[in-house]
């Protein structure tokens, strides 16, 4: 039997302020899914329909050396002032010229917070998330929409990602633990109850 829809973008955007907060006086959602899925583009709508919802994206963490490797810095420069209700400030990182920018962005404590980018569901996040969000997407199908997107000068990046990110979901599976499924249809997204809205694997509000 199918799955039955569980609301609008509104409804979901609703329910998420609902939510206790998770980290500080933060509602910490993260969006995740494979590349190519449509998170941003997502996570940009519900920022909206969250009134303008503050969204901070993985790859500000992550780098050419370490695709994956980023949980310290998230936690250090974003997590940790953020859950003292303090402003957190980080330097992102530059694709093109291969390093950190030299100028801070500062990001302030908001009643939700959007955490989007592949693995910002991992286990070392989640006791901070009020919520996670998975983009229900295929891998290759959506490997395939971001090849598309990015054109034929980064098709070197993509062959070395591929393995990469599936290693990372191998060991760190994010999907499990989503409260919501969100597909991408030809007008808008339609939002499913996820794997953890019927095992019961929400994630717990970090406390520390």
């Amino acid at each position: 039997m199918r799955t039955q829809p569980v609301g609008t973008l509104d409804a979901l955007a609703r329910r998420l302020r609902a939510l206790p907060p998770s980290c500080g006086p933060v509602r910490l959602v993260a969006v995740d899914g494979h590349a190519g899925s449509g998170k941003t583009t997502f996570a940009g709508r519900l920022a909206e329909a969250l009134g303008g919802a503050p969204v901070l994206h993985t790859d500000d963490f992550a780098t050419h050396e370490q695709l994956f490797g980023w949980t310290k810095r998230l936690r250090t420069h974003v997590l940790t002032p953020l859950a003292r209700g303090t402003a957190a400030r980080y330097a992102p990182y530059d694709w093109v010229e291969r390093r950190f920018a030299a100028t801070q962005r500062r990001l302030d404590p908001a009643p939700v917070v959007l955490l989007e980018g592949v693995g910002s569901g991992r286990r070392a996040v989640r006791p901070w998330l009020a919520r996670l969000l998975w983009m229900e997407l295929p891998d290759r199908d959506s490997w395939r929409r971001g090849r598309l997107r990015d054109g034929p000068e980064l098709a070197a990046f993509w062959d070395g990602w591929r393995p990469a990110e599936r290693a990372h979901f191998a060991d760190d599976p994010s999907r499990p633990y989503a409260g919501e499924l969100v597909l991408q249809r030809k007008e808008g997204y339609e939002v499913l109850p996820g794997p953890a809205a019927i095992d019961g694997n929400i994630p717990r509000p970090h406390t520390a």
